[in-house]
């Protein structure tokens, strides 16, 4: 039986030696062919051309970068190609990052844009409509200054460096002439600055001299110089242009270092995206993700802190752009708030129609004693003769009694219909400026420490692994043990993977602009930090294009506050008032409305309050149902 026995036994023990030796001549020939994944990688990623790539591992190969013991998948000319193909990668992928920031800013700069034209050709409409339909003596001639004055203010929207103040102040300087010989002293002719009849009779008895019409029409145009010349000092039209200039200035000048912030973030992102990468950056990330490669690993990932060392020294000197970047984030979100808030632009072009309106009427009401200063300053008419200079008192004292020119007030109900059709127009689904602008703060809330987190985006993905092993640029480990290191250029004295040597030159230079920039912005508009939060403009208010969309900031006072809206001055954006005359022609009452109507008296409140508490019991019922 063990005879029989043995030879079994060692022809199992041949078998067992025979497949030994075949599954180690299998493993040496996959060794010989282990480049095979390598070439694969290295075509899929489009690194270079594949003749550079072995097919077999070569032993002793002079490397730069990836040195390791024993043969290697890579040569001196793939790591070139390694080096070329992680800086192309790199910039890629941060521009990819950085493409929608950009987009963000450009695409609202426009909306913005937009928006902004959309209300001064709103406002300009209105404008208009109020000379033609009120005053139509004077229409022809102010439509031309009408026009003067919106393309100013959009040429000042757009970034131009044109004075608001002066911009109004030419508008009522070119207006006082015509209101002064249509309005103050309505027959008083244009050219001539003398009264009507007075001229034809003049000029009939002149007829026969060219010379004597001539000087005339050059006393004419004198005279209409020195109306204009002397507007502000004659202040025929009292508080309002100030008060109108004011308001403009403030809310078009915060619309304004909107347009111009919204250009000037730009240039950090671009310089971002040509950022040039150091020597030692680029030798970094060769050895993060393709030194793995020279040995067959074409699968593993690198360790996250390992990755993240790796970028941030890549990266340091972009890291710096971050406390001038969060203090632009947070100027944006103050104009972005201020336009659409405390200093509503929608409020202040809307408000152009009533501070011309009531400057007209103050012009009209004291026209006696615009006349007689007017006369004193500029000297009398051309036209008129001097013997009737005895009776310019007694026509003064007889204008004085009579009432101003002014137009019928219309009724409250009137008003009211007006006022809801006009905040219907102002808040079109498409043109609201409060909805582009809640809109951009909510995409710009996550782009406030871009250049912080820029590392940690690039290393999220696909190009890191939490798995129980990962690559730590020497060795497949389980764990990465170096310390990670910080943000900015001074951390990266402890990298322990990247050599920052010195700054970028450029980029300091984009962190000097952007600060400028910053500080400029502030001390231009030192409105903004004394705005309110965002968060206070509320965010339970009506959807966009609705009529009711309409709260204390838009200039609407609250229902059922119990006080006369007629006895206080009239409470514009950000708690300015514009200051009314004393003396001035009966108004109709200024009606706000809120949700289409109001009832300006001390029992709205309580009817408000009742009509919502049975909406509420009637909504809870239906709910039950």
């Amino acid at each position: 039986m063990s005879r029989g026995t043995c030879p079994r036994v060692n022809f199992c023990g041949y078998l067992w030696i025979f497949s030994a030796t075949l599954f180690a001549v299998n493993v040496v020939d996959v060794l010989a062919y282990s480049c095979h994944e390598v070439r694969t990688a290295f075509q899929l990623r489009q690194i270079g051309p594949l003749n550079r790539v072995p097919e077999t591992p070569v032993p002793d190969v002079d490397l730069l970068v990836c040195k390791h013991q024993g043969p290697s998948c890579c040569t001196r000319k793939m790591e070139e190609s390694y080096q070329f193909a992680v800086k192309r990668d790199t910039t890629q992928n941060i521009r990819s990052y950085s493409f929608e920031l950009k987009y963000l800013l450009t695409g609202h700069a426009s909306a913005f844009q937009d928006a902004f034209q959309y209300l001064l050709s709103f406002s300009q409409g209105h404008l208009s409509s109020l000379l033609e339909a009120t005053y139509p003596s004077l229409s022809s001639d102010a439509l031309p200054l009408v026009n003067r004055l919106f393309s100013t203010l959009s040429v000042h929207l757009r970034g131009a460096n044109v004075s608001v103040e002066a911009t109004v102040h030419r508008f009522f300087d070119g207006l006082f002439p015509l209101v002064y010989t249509q309005l103050v002293n309505p027959g008083m002719a244009p050219g001539t600055g003398s009264p009507s009849s007075s001229s034809s009779s003049s000029s009939s008895s002149s007829s026969s001299s060219s010379s004597a019409t001539m000087e005339e029409e050059q006393g004419g145009g004198e005279r209409a110089d020195c109306l204009r010349m002397t507007r502000q000092d004659i202040n025929p039209f009292g508080p309002h242009p100030a008060a109108m200039a004011k308001e403009l200035a403030e809310a078009l000048g915060a619309g304004r270092h909107l347009g111009l912030a919204l250009a000037a973030g730009l240039e950090p992102l671009n310089a971002t995206d040509h950022l040039l990468l150091s020597r030692e950056c680029v030798r970094g990330l060769v050895r993060m993700v393709y030194c793995s490669h020279c040995r067959g690993l074409t699968l593993i990932k690198p360790c996250p802190g390992y990755c993240l060392n790796v970028l941030r020294g890549c990266l340091a000197a972009t890291a710096e752009l971050d406390p001038p970047w969060r203090r632009y984030s947070a100027l944006l979100e103050q104009l972005a708030h201020a336009v659409a808030g405390p200093l509503s632009l929608e409020l202040a072009l809307l408000g152009v129609r009533r501070h011309v309106n009531e400057a007209l009427l103050y012009a009209q009401l004291h026209g006696p004693l615009i006349t007689a200063t007017v006369d004193k300053v500029c000297g009398l008419p051309t036209g008129e003769p001097s013997t009737m200079q005895p009776n310019r008192s007694e026509v003064t004292t007889s204008r004085m009694t009579s009432p101003p020119l002014s137009p019928t007030p219309p009724s409250s109900q009137e008003a009211l219909g007006k006022l809801a059709h006009l905040r219907s127009s102002f808040y079109s689904k498409h043109n609201s400026l409060r909805a582009t602008s809640r809109e951009f703060l909510m995409y710009l809330q996550r782009y406030k420490s871009f250049f912080s987190v820029l590392p940690e985006m690039l290393c999220e993905g696909d190009n890191v692994v939490e798995d129980s092993t990962c690559w730590s640029g020497g060795d497949v480990v389980e764990s990465y043990t170096s310390k990670v290191v910080g943000n900015g250029l001074h951390a990266q004295r402890q990298n322990p993977e990247v050599k920052v040597r010195s700054p970028d030159p450029y980029l300091e230079e984009v962190k000097k602009r952007l600060e400028q920039f910053n500080q400029e912005t502030q001390e231009s508009v030192p409105e903004l930090d004394q705005n309110a939060s965002w968060d206070e403009l509320g965010s339970g208010e009506a959807e966009e294009g609705s009529t009711t969309d309409c709260d204390d900031e838009d200039g609407c006072q609250a229902s059922g506050d119990g006080k006369d809206m007629t006895s206080h001055p009239e409470v514009s954006n950000a708690g300015r008032s514009t200051v009314r005359p004393q003396e001035g022609p009966l108004k109709p009452p200024v009606v706000r409305v809120r949700g289409g109507a109001s009832v300006p008296s001390s029992s709205g409140g309580l009817w408000n309050l009742a009509l919502l508490l049975l909406l509420t019991i009637l909504g809870l019922q239906w709910t039950l149902f």
